[in-house]
């Protein structure tokens, strides 16, 4: 993967400029999988030209949120006997689930977050169960743009330590996978009791006599 990386640097952003991670992006949030090649793309932007680095940023969550559409479109086509056979009946069910507890939370963390943290599920779920196409899109575009963001920054502040960071978190990941998802799952819990305490009416006053 990261020879694949390289080429994209050195051979197609040379070419398309922001239009070429934007298509990379698309790719990898439709039918095609490579695992964190736009973070370390937006890395690499940041490293070469701070001053442009959110042109890539933006680039890459807009070619996220293109390419997700297209699954999104499925699953909205497709149905839920679709989801079953991509993804399998016990992760039809998870992502169900999850839609019904976190609303778009069940969207929003997954796309904020590294692998091995499933994503795609999420996304053709969204479609299935009627997840509305520009609450979808808002939601998207804004995780993806915050975790773009942060990658870019990265780059820009702390070069090659940033792009080894990465690798680091790529590596503990795929061994520790089983915590990444637990954490995620606790984060969306405190996040979610936080909103609810947030939207309950204050009580109110009782006046002495």
């Amino acid at each position: 993967m990261y020879k694949l990386v390289a080429w994209v640097e050195t051979v197609l952003i040379p070419t398309l400029g922001p239009v070429g991670i934007l298509l990379v992006a698309a790719a990898d949030s439709s039918f095609v999988t490579l695992p964190e090649i736009n973070d370390f793309l937006v890395v690499g932007a940041g490293m070469a030209n701070p001053r442009t680095a959110w042109m890539f940023v933006a680039a890459a969550a807009l070619g996220s949120v293109a390419g997700s559409s297209l699954l999104w479109r499925l699953g909205r086509t497709g149905g839920e006997a679709l989801l079953v056979r991509r993804f399998g009946s016990a992760w039809a069910e998870r992502t169900r689930a999850a839609y019904e507890r976190w609303g778009l939370l069940a969207l929003a963390l997954p796309a904020i977050s590294p692998p091995p943290m499933p994503f795609k599920v999420f996304v053709l779920a969204s479609g299935v169960l009627g997840f509305p196409y520009g609450r979808f899109v808002l939601t998207l575009f804004v995780a993806r743009t915050l975790r773009y963001a942060f990658w870019g920054s990265m780059g820009a502040v702390y070069g090659e330590d940033a792009r080894a960071l990465l690798r680091t978190i790529d590596r503990w990941g795929a061994q520790h996978w089983p915590l990444v998802v637990a954490g995620l799952v606790l984060l969306a819990l405190v996040v979610l009791v936080a909103l609810r305490r947030s939207r309950r009416p204050a009580d109110p006053q009782v006046n002495g006599a």
